[in-house]
């Protein structure tokens, strides 16, 4: 029997099936097989549908696109993953020694302000048009090529100069319990164990980092319960610790480089906002996973505002009861070297008088620094692959396996982790200091862009005669906390190497400071020269159709929850 079944490929490269040769090809089997035509016509359509599905996923453009396979409680585990790392274990430290734990305290607060209308930003915009590494394709759009390919590679270089800073840190966190085997040797296995994690298809990553987010998110729980306790006496000789290292040596800290004890307070508070500032990148993580999330404008939203929540309240309550366990003038806090036993975490724990907790905990911060180094990777191959896809980099970039991992992407990201041998070797720790540097600051450029393409984003909008209210999201305080974020952003990224102008000016920590901010202005500069294009879009060439269309024309089916255990889970992810 001759089938007459057509399969055409289409526009956007996809391949379709002609209904109507399914529909002839139903009706020659009820001519033919009358009494089976049913089951004929069933298992004829099955068939052509198949083949039309393996002519589909071996089409060359198929196998250039990521696969949306992240769902909702993938999503927020990757953000938690990167964020909660290194810089809550060992970084809220010197804050706790400069400002005291209440100064510390407030700086944490404030930058949570900040924090929130940057991801209120992000998430109105994500869900509208949701892309992969989406903040840099929106400063791409709505501010100009030249700040969107900056953006990207400014972006691209932060997460990977992280990722070398997590190997070297994994590798002391092993040193923890033996030496025996060099650093140089943990960096190398642990290079090829995250390398090899971030070449298996999305799904299987999401559903590695959500196990292991997890450990992370019980541990900090099972931490806040057993601070509460020791607080309230648990354990303790002589009674309930309460606010007794509130009342001496005191709620504020020393400060920093001014003799006056005002003044030094002040700047010991700035200091500390700009260590909670650096502590705080990652939340923005939710908008890479844009372009790889089942039915992102359902699962987006959601995931944006319980990664906000659960980042502020680990943060804050765990600040909160390390203020309360450890005083601010406890000599390992401010440790130069970035040692497991400087972690105020564990210096509470050790202080507290238990045995055993000190070991497990060491276990858990590996545990953390692993995942952060996983969506280290993850993150920075996203943001490589988009930019290839926005022909920003080299188009083998955006290739992508049968499982749409973009390996070429992942291998140039995980690359830069053998900077971690920086650490290792003599005398190099100031260039990888420079380095951790240019990481932190790219950060904050990236957070005041996606604020910037976001005021631009609302007057696009405004200017087509859209209205914010028929948005998937439509975000809070609009647009009052994106300038407001925008303005402290900007205001960080300038004060955040002051120490190098006192009590003296000093060239080379002023060069380690600023560094970053003169590779931005070179990488745009250059960029601005090759496009050749205006400083910014004018609002009505502003691209708000690219992307939203695609994602308007697909239908979401998700399974309900039917289970009181579903409902429960999907609460609490």
């Amino acid at each position: 029997m001759d089938e007459t079944v057509n399969i055409q490929m289409s526009k956007e490269g996809q391949y379709e099936i002609n209904s109507s040769s399914i529909i002839k090809e139903e009706e020659f089997v009820d001519e033919q097989y009358s009494g089976e035509n049913v089951t004929k016509a069933i298992t004829t359509e099955r068939k052509v549908e198949d083949d039309a599905a393996k002519e589909t996923e071996s089409s060359p453009q198929e196998r250039r696109e990521v696969k949306r396979k992240l769902k909702q409680r993938h999503i927020g585990m990757i953000a938690l993953g990167g964020t909660i790392g290194t810089g809550l274990i060992i970084g809220i430290g010197p804050p706790l020694a400069h400002a005291g734990p209440v100064g510390a305290l407030i700086s944490y607060l404030f930058m949570g302000t900040v924090i929130y209308s940057v991801t209120q930003s992000l998430g109105e915009m994500a869900t509208f048009i949701p892309v992969t590494s989406s903040f840099s394709v929106f400063a791409q759009r709505f501010l100009s090529p030249a700040l969107g390919a900056t953006n990207g590679y400014m972006y691209w270089l932060s997460w990977c100069f992280t990722f070398a800073l997590e190997l070297s840190v994994l590798g002391k966190v092993i040193q923890y319990w033996t030496e025996a085997v060099p650093l140089a040797a943990w960096i190398v296995i642990f290079w090829c164990l995250l390398t090899s994690m971030n070449m298996f298809p999305v799904k299987y990553y999401g559903e590695f980092e959500f196990c292991i987010a997890s450990i992370k998110v019980i541990a900090l729980l099972g931490f806040i319960i057993f601070s509460f306790c020791v607080v309230c006496g648990a354990g303790q000789s002589d009674g309930p610790i309460g606010f007794r290292y509130w009342r001496n040596p005191g709620a504020w800290g020393p400060g920093i480089i001014s003799s006056d004890k005002n003044e030094g307070r002040f700047l010991g508070w700035v200091s500390s906002l700009i260590n909670a500032a650096f502590t705080y990148q990652g939340t923005e993580l939710v908008g890479i996973t844009a372009g790889e999330a089942a039915n992102p404008r359902k699962a987006l939203p959601r995931a944006i505002k319980k990664v906000v929540v659960r980042i502020l309240v680990f943060y804050i309550l765990s600040l909160f009861f390390i203020g309360l366990l450890v005083p601010y003038n406890d000599p390992k806090l401010d440790s130069d070297g970035i040692f497991v036993s400087s972690s105020p975490f564990m210096i509470s724990i050790e202080n507290s008088g238990t045995k055993v907790l000190p070991d497990i905990f060491n276990a858990v911060v590996l545990i953390t620094i692993l995942s952060a180094g996983n969506s280290n990777v993850y993150i920075g191959s996203r943001v490589l692959y988009s930019l290839s896809k926005n022909s920003l980099a080299p188009r083998f970039l955006s290739n992508v396996t049968r499982g749409g991992v973009p390996y070429f992407s992942v291998l140039s990201t995980s690359v830069f982790g053998f900077l971690a041998f920086l650490e290792v070797s003599a005398g190099s720790g100031k260039a990888f200091n420079w380095l951790l540097n240019i990481t932190g600051v790219a950060g904050f450029f990236a957070w005041l862009l996606i604020s910037f393409s976001h005021i631009r984003f609302m007057q696009a909008i405004r200017k087509r005669g859209i209205s914010r209210d028929d948005l998937p999201y439509k975000a809070q305080m609009m647009p009052f906390l994106a300038y407001y974020a925008s303005f402290f952003i900007a205001l960080i990224v300038l004060i955040q190497g002051f120490t190098a102008f006192a009590p003296t000016f000093q060239p080379i920590d002023f060069v380690a400071a600023y560094i970053s901010i003169f590779l931005f202005l070179a990488i745009w500069l250059s960029f601005q020269v090759w496009f050749k294009c205006r400083l910014l879009w004018k609002l009505q060439d502003i691209d708000i159709d690219s992307d939203r269309r695609q994602i308007e024309e697909l239908v979401w089916i998700e399974p309900e929850c039917k289970t009181r255990w579903q409902r429960v889970w999907d609460v609490l992810s």
